[in-house]
């Protein structure tokens, strides 16, 4: 009755290989492959995996071993149907692991190349944080923009956790100021100040900032990050509403699209909420050529794709361009429609 393929490809992606597979995603490849290359066509001779990749016919054991000796020892991406950029992410996730070993297992107590010890580097770095950290808010501001529109509401609650960020990081960098001084004890109780002083001086985010914020590579790019946040929140208290939105800036950008999804609807008395869907248009402009803002809903920027490319004059997606991982998206129009 000839192979049942279906049994092969089920031993094979559920069973013998796929029982060691835990992600979803990856058995669903997994079984992809199986269905591709295991049929009746695996016997033809000019079958191969990829390029080079072909099932030798030998008559010993030795010939085998010979065969498997002659594959490159680094398969490229494309063999398992991927793009080039992927091997360079492998590599980058590599290195920064490498280097994130290197840094952990250094002498804490060494100084820095110009003869600071580590706690005068850190700081000078605290002071000058301190010195550009933003003030706090004042909230009276959002009691006269309208205190139940939805888009205030919003607001209102990216500030409460804007505050938090930067009462944590004055807080903090004030105590550690003091630790170093000799002025408050750095003990081994106070876990936070030496955490702080170890990520500081390697330029890394202390974990209690960490915990109440965001993700970054250094601490350089979270502080800027925290200045810039601030100042699309502040922009939009004191100069109005935004003419385009930074949506990655935003600790919940979900809430700020339901927030404009209920203007929408609040704006069309026939509409009803659970009807109304969200949609989009990619524009061809950057955030520098927007003059105005929108008749109904918003313009954001700040999305990156990763994975694919965009043509801006077709407006359309396209594999990506060799060693270019991430692209950024020009400004999109997010917008409301019922639906019903």
């Amino acid at each position: 009755q000839g192979i049942s393929w279906n049994t092969v490809r089920y031993m094979i992606g559920e069973v013998q290989y796929g029982g060691r597979v835990t992600d979803d995603y990856d058995k669903r490849l997994l079984n992809c492959f199986a269905r591709v290359w295991f049929n009746e066509n695996m016997f033809d001779s000019a079958f191969c995996f990829y390029t080079g990749y072909k099932i030798p016919v030998c008559k010993t054991l030795e010939q085998y071993f010979d065969y498997i000796q002659l594959l490159p020892a680094m398969d490229s991406p494309e063999v398992f149907g991927l793009h080039p950029n992927a091997d360079i992410t492998y590599q980058r996730n590599t290195s920064a692991d490498v280097l994130d070993t290197i840094t952990n297992i250094q002498p804490k107590e060494s100084g820095g190349g110009s003869g600071e010890t580590r706690e005068s580097v850190v700081y000078r770095s605290a002071e000058d944080m301190l010195e550009k950290l933003p003030p706090d808010y004042v909230k009276a501001r959002l009691v006269k923009m309208g205190a139940l529109n939805s888009m205030n509401i919003f607001l209102r609650q990216e500030i409460d956790r804007m505050q938090k960020v930067i009462t944590v990081v004055r807080t903090s960098l004030n105590d550690l100021k003091l630790a170093i001084e000799g002025t408050i004890v750095m003990s081994e109780a106070s876990k936070n100040l030496r955490d702080a002083l170890d990520n500081m001086y390697d330029a890394r985010i202390p974990q209690v900032w960490r915990r109440v914020s965001w993700d970054s590579s250094t601490l350089g790019f979270w502080f800027t990050e925290l200045l810039d946040r601030n100042a699309q929140l502040s922009t939009w208290i004191f100069q109005g509403r935004p003419k385009v939105f930074w949506i990655t800036g935003f600790f919940n950008p979900q809430g700020f699209l339901t927030a404009m999804k209920q203007e929408a609807t609040r704006a069309h008395k026939d509409w009803a909420l659970d009807k109304v869907a969200i949609h989009n248009d990619v524009l061809k402009l950057t955030r520098e050529e927007i003059t105005s803002s929108p008749s109904e809903g918003v313009y954001i920027y700040g999305l990156y794709l990763e994975g694919a490319g965009w043509d801006k004059r077709r407006s359309i997606l396209v594999e990506s361009t060799p060693k270019i991982l991430f692209v950024q998206l020009p400004v999109l129009h997010m917008f409301a429609v019922d639906s019903s």
